[in-house]
């Protein structure tokens, strides 16, 4: 179950973000996203441009981002529409923060399948790195949320911190992965096994000869 964030006070969110609005690059991208869409069906570009506005606050806090009240006014003005509709949105899709998280936003699936192969496991190698469910630790790197699933049961248990899912974890692996991005240091984005993508782990175990080349199997059968 996704945590309930902790929306800051509204009046020191205005005082910091009211002014809001695109930079010269982000409005281009804006416009583009925009011109996708035929004309009068301009809202269409809502979720583009909520994801757009809160890269923009991320780049602003060097953080993952989140959307506060008035940049979410600011999308929906841009775009012609009601408040409350680009707020439906924002609050509709768990991939918008609508509370500020820290530079890593750690997303633990806690779905049965994540469940059943280890998630338990995870968490605990989170929580023992000081991280809390619906917290952000005090250094500001971390921001940790358990959600429903993400998508990766094959490859479970798994998790997304900010645009990347890291999968076949363990309590060592995960441990190992937060330390590393802690300290700026590369890591393995994907499966952490010998596993390709969702192929079996070390390798595939039927039709071998399409690894590398197309091959037509229909003679053989």
């Amino acid at each position: 179950m996704a945590d309930t964030p902790h929306i800051p006070d509204e009046t020191e969110t205005r005082a910091k973000w009211g002014a809001f609005a695109w930079t010269k690059a982000n409005a281009k991208t804006a416009a583009m996203y925009v011109a996708r869409y035929p004309a009068g069906r301009q809202q269409s570009a809502v979720m583009a441009l909520l994801d757009l506005a809160q890269r923009q606050v991320g780049d602003n806090t060097k953080t993952q981002g989140w959307l506060p009240v008035p940049v979410i006014e600011y999308v929906a003005a841009y775009l012609g529409m009601p408040y409350m509709r680009a707020y439906e949105v924002a609050t509709f899709y768990t991939m918008y923060n609508l509370a500020p998280v820290g530079r890593f936003h750690v997303q633990v699936c806690g779905t049965t399948p994540c469940m059943l192969r280890g998630s338990d496991d995870v968490m605990a190698a989170c929580k023992n790195r000081g991280l809390v469910k619906g917290g952000t630790t005090p250094d500001g790197l971390f921001t940790l949320t358990e959600v429903e699933c993400l998508g990766a049961c094959a490859n479970a248990p798994m998790v997304q911190i900010n645009d990347d899912n890291f999968e076949d974890l363990t309590y060592d692996s995960m441990s190992t992965l937060l330390e590393a991005l802690a300290n700026d240091e590369p890591v393995k984005i994907g499966p952490q096994i010998d596993r390709q993508v969702s192929c079996p782990e070390g390798g595939p175990t039927t039709l071998k000869e399409m690894v590398s080349a197309n091959r037509d199997y229909r003679g053989d059968w």
